[in-house]
């Protein structure tokens, strides 16, 4: 197989992996109004990702420099056309990462209230954008013949693209809430189950819109993958209601495992109705990019390949010892013991 075909995957497995894990940071950024009634269960909360967020960031770090090299002209496209939605997620994440290094450096109910506000506005603006931006992506949008983008703003805010973004939304919202239940005890814990059970609820229902819409316009796109996309929304959409069967009987762990899932095959559904464009032309299919008119050169594409099977494996192998050391639940008394000893 051409090596572009390879790197089209790649690059897909690596947005993946970014939605995956820094999926459930937003989720859990997003659940503190909703959880954290005092500062103690806040503390708790946030400490549940604080070992890993900017660990999970690195993901599309690593999934745009690849992009860049691997895929240039979608690069261009992409970050010239959606410069606006992309710098509004760069912005937040920058807020979101400083909320979390500073909300303890004083002890002031004022101070920590604002840099709470910062983490949720900084955790639900990603996910909302990120959900607009891709299904643009697979849904098309205007593009010349000299691959630029010639829509605007308000062209991205379309009814597919804005349904995209509740649907990310709303899934890394329950996510998130799974996680808080998976690492917490107590209060905040049973809180996070029942929160769970009525945001699964939503997502259930905006999600199938969704699935259903994409399956639908693939068919009618004639998209190459199609058994294939049928395949993996069937999957996200059974892992879904299996997450939230799984979080109603208590099951933390299997509930989280299932919103992780859910999130990998909707993405995977999205990834391959796109094939073999990585960019639809709205204004005229001859204008489309391509997996071979937007690919780097063969050589730079060999020599990327060979650096990611040194490096990759190294990656995945610190990512997976780090969870692995950070495994046990953030407690209660555990957060109450530190802030007597602060005082």
């Amino acid at each position: 197989m051409d090596l572009a075909y390879v790197w089209f995957f790649i690059v897909g497995v690596l947005f993946v992996g970014y939605f995956v894990l820094d999926g459930f940071d937003f989720g859990v950024g997003m659940s503190l109004p909703f959880l954290g009634k005092d500062n103690v269960s806040r503390r708790q909360i946030i400490n549940t990702i604080g070992p890993v967020w900017d660990l999970n960031e690195t993901w599309v770090i690593v999934a745009g420099a690849c992009l860049f090299a691997a895929f240039p002209e979608w690069y261009a496209t992409l970050f010239s056309g959606f410069y606006l939605p992309l710098l509004l997620i760069l912005i937040a994440l920058i807020l979101r990462g400083v909320s979390f290094e500073y909300r303890h450096q004083r002890d002031d109910a004022t101070w920590r209230k604002r840099f709470d506000l910062m983490i949720v506005v900084g955790s639900a603006l990603p996910a909302f954008l990120w959900g607009v931006a891709v299904a643009n992506i697979v849904q098309g949008v205007p593009i010349d013949a000299d691959k630029e983008f010639t829509g605007t703003l308000f062209t991205l805010l379309n009814p597919y693209g804005l349904l995209g973004g509740v649907v990310t939304l709303l899934l890394f919202f329950t996510h998130g809430v799974y996680f808080v239940a998976l690492k917490t005890d107590g209060d905040v814990r049973e809180q996070a189950r029942r929160l769970a059970t009525k945001s699964g609820l939503l997502t259930l229902v905006a999600a199938a819109v969704f699935l259903a819409w994409t399956v639908l316009s693939a068919m009618g796109a004639q998209a190459p993958l199609l058994p294939l996309v049928f395949v993996t929304a069937t999957v996200a959409a059974v892992m879904l209601i299996g997450a939230i069967l799984a979080n109603a009987t208590g099951r933390e762990g299997w509930a989280f495992a299932g919103g992780a899932g859910t999130v990998m095959f909707a993405v995977l559904t999205l990834w391959l109705s796109l094939f073999p464009n990585v960019m639809p032309s709205s204004t005229d299919p001859a204008w489309n990019l391509t997996i071979e008119n937007a690919s780097s050169t063969d050589y730079t594409l060999t020599i990327m390949t060979w650096a990611a099977v040194i490096f990759l494996p190294l990656v995945l192998l610190y990512q997976g010892w780090t969870y692995w050391v950070f495994r046990k639940r953030v407690t209660r008394a555990r957060i109450e013991e530190a802030e007597l000893v602060t005082h």
